[in-house]
């Protein structure tokens, strides 16, 4: 773990969504959910069925083999996909679990009054990713980011919000500027395969020694304690 005194000094920070700033108490699986049984006429529990931090590709192509039993064509992927963004802002809406991580707003408005740069590097798909944020009024701290619309590969999606930040900044920042945090050891592998340092925060699925176990740089239980920022 990256003592955060003897660490490059930090420019720009990279949000995964889930479980890192909020959680949708359920709305994508029900927006999913939805979208199966209107063309399959079958449930699925997705968060049965797939693992956190998952983009959303993998998401529908491992419920898809799952509950259907074969391999999805990229029509079919892309049906589901269309139905689960037509209804997902009305399941996030309607949400009672929807929630934010503690302190992420406060760590939001810190690190922008501070010059620091804000993006994403989600496996969401950059309308589902929107949608999320929108409840909470979030999208006004991040202008850009990688999705999952721009590949199923994190560590792709993620080199993409680092290229991303550097256009942004007309050139000012450097990859070796970045960190990302996130809440999955696939965050922090995505981060470490793309050449920059991780937080691992412990908000979502995984607990603080296994975000450690993982090799992210630093281990957080929330953005609340320490920031190496």
């Amino acid at each position: 773990m990256t003592e955060a005194g003897s660490a490059p000094p930090i420019r720009a920070v990279l949000f995964d969504i889930d479980g890192t700033i909020l959680s949708t108490g359920g709305a994508g699986a029900e927006a999913w959910c939805e979208a199966f049984q209107q063309i399959y006429e079958v449930p699925v529990d997705i968060e049965a069925v797939t693992e956190s931090g998952m983009p959303d590709n993998e998401v529908a192509s491992t419920a898809f083999r799952k509950v259907i039993g074969r391999e999805p064509g990229q029509d079919e992927i892309d049906a589901l996909t269309e139905l689960y963004l037509k209804r997902l802002p009305d399941t996030v809406a309607s949400s009672s679990n929807y929630r934010l991580t503690p302190g992420i707003v406060e760590r939001l408005e810190d690190l922008q009054g501070r010059g620091l740069l804000l993006g994403l590097t989600t496996g969401n798909i950059e309308p589902a990713a929107r949608a999320k944020l929108e409840r909470a009024d979030l999208n006004r701290f991040f202008s850009f980011g990688g999705f999952g619309s721009d590949s199923p590969d994190r560590a792709v999606l993620t080199a993409k919000a680092v290229e991303r930040g550097i256009a942004a900044s007309d050139g000012a920042l450097a990859a070796g500027d970045f960190i990302a945090i996130g809440d999955t050891p696939r965050d922090v592998d995505a981060g470490h395969k793309t050449g920059i340092r991780v937080i691992g925060v412990a908000t979502g699925h995984f607990s603080e020694k296994e975000l450690t176990d993982s090799g992210a740089d630093w281990v957080l239980a929330t953005v609340e304690n320490d920031f190496p920022v």
